[in-house]
């Protein structure tokens, strides 16, 4: 039995790197222009926004390749508690490293390097020692004309004090002209409520970049040429089905092709029909498992009605129409709906409605109502 010629290139895992990224084409390019022109650049400072699995991470991953093909160095952290302490750990190693190659034109002295604690946040004694490490990392990666890319993820779960302390000492270190750059990436509701907070307005400034789904025509061209390549036969009738199934929704798709792709495995180099349909099951079900599922596991059984309300319609609902199913007030409408839009279940749809923000969660609602 014929197999296709290369290894199964979808990865539908957190953050995993896909075949193609799909549909986000000239987003990095002003953070890549920043990175040429140094300190201060509009595009050393962005935030990424966005729906669950969207592919925020995947995009900070993409600016991870992009600023070490210009020879900067990077520092990633995940939102979670202490990463402040995690991040200087990271300068710390940094610095030692650069330092103490053989190439550097001078060693650091006169700062100390001792470690960072990890399982709380930062006193205020070891901010100035997190802010020092800092100035001498970027001073010297500044003389080897490089900088330093922070990336903070899942920003949603974050403390608030420890973005406040961060956001505040990298303002510093451009107030320094250091060769500094941020990414932030969170669901659009932390992000917003980040923004409008006093202690990090700075990063209004950021360059905020809302990610949405592909265009399926893109996702269609995309299967078609990687099937190709791989020799796996497929009529373009069923691409189109199985590029529509994704709603242009960067983990399904990732979950789509990885299904078609194990099909085409099982059944030679061709796929068929049955094997089509087989996969998009696939997929769906695990879409469920792994991100509806999961989603709906940290809300209330209010929330879950709101939702459940919601999936009465083909498409957004209005703030009235789930008040009269639900028997709710419109400020306990507008409570639950706070709370949805904060934990990405939900968006806006224009004025007073609300949609879906997960492919497939009012399809599964359908079948499994709040009870």
């Amino acid at each position: 039995m014929q197999m296709p010629s290369t290894e199964n290139p979808f990865r539908p895992t957190a953050g995993a790197t896909p075949p193609e990224v799909i549909g986000r084409s000239g987003l990095l390019d002003e953070f890549e222009y920043g990175l040429r022109l140094g300190s201060g650049a509009p595009g050393l400072l962005s935030i990424f926004t966005g729906a669950r699995g969207i592919g925020k991470t995947v995009m900070i991953g993409e600016a991870h390749d992009v600023a070490r093909e210009h020879g900067w160095a990077v520092v990633a952290e995940t939102a979670t508690g202490a990463f402040m302490g995690r991040i200087g750990e990271q300068m710390r190693r940094l610095l030692g490293e650069i330092g103490d190659h053989p190439d550097s034109r001078r060693r650091i002295t006169g700062v100390s390097i001792a470690g960072f604690s990890v399982t709380s946040q930062l006193t205020p004694e070891r901010q100035v020692d997190w802010r020092e490490l800092g100035e001498s990392l970027l001073q010297l990666l500044q003389e080897r004309g490089t900088g330093l890319l922070i990336t903070v993820d899942e920003i949603h779960a974050a403390d608030r004090t420890e973005l406040a302390q961060l956001a505040a000492n990298v303002q510093h270190f451009i107030q320094d002209r250091l060769p500094i750059a941020l990414i932030f990436a969170g669901l659009p509701a932390a992000v917003s409520d980040l923004l409008n907070e006093g202690v990090a307005t700075f990063l209004r400034r950021a360059d905020k970049i809302d990610l949405h789904s592909a265009a399926i025509r893109d996702v269609e061209q995309s299967y078609a040429h990687t099937f190709s390549e791989a020799g796996i036969t497929i009529a373009p009738e069923l691409v189109q089905k199985a590029a529509a199934a994704t709603g242009g929704y960067p983990f399904l798709i990732q979950l789509v092709g990885y299904f078609l792709w194990r099909e085409a495995e099982n059944h030679g180099d061709q796929l068929l029909d049955e094997a089509v349909q087989k996969a998009l099951a696939a997929a769906a079900r695990r879409n469920e498992r792994v991100v509806i599922e999961a989603a709906l596991a940290e809300i209330s059984e209010k929330d879950r009605a709101f939702l459940s309300a919601m999936s009465a319609d083909d498409g957004p609902s209005t703030a009235a129409d789930i008040g009269q199913r639900t028997a709710s007030g419109s400020s306990l409408v507008a409570k639950y709906r706070a709370r949805l839009l904060a934990a990405g279940l939900i968006e806006t749809a224009g004025r007073g409605k609300v949609e879906f923000a997960i492919p497939g969660l009012r399809e599964y609602l359908r079948k499994n109502p709040a009870r």
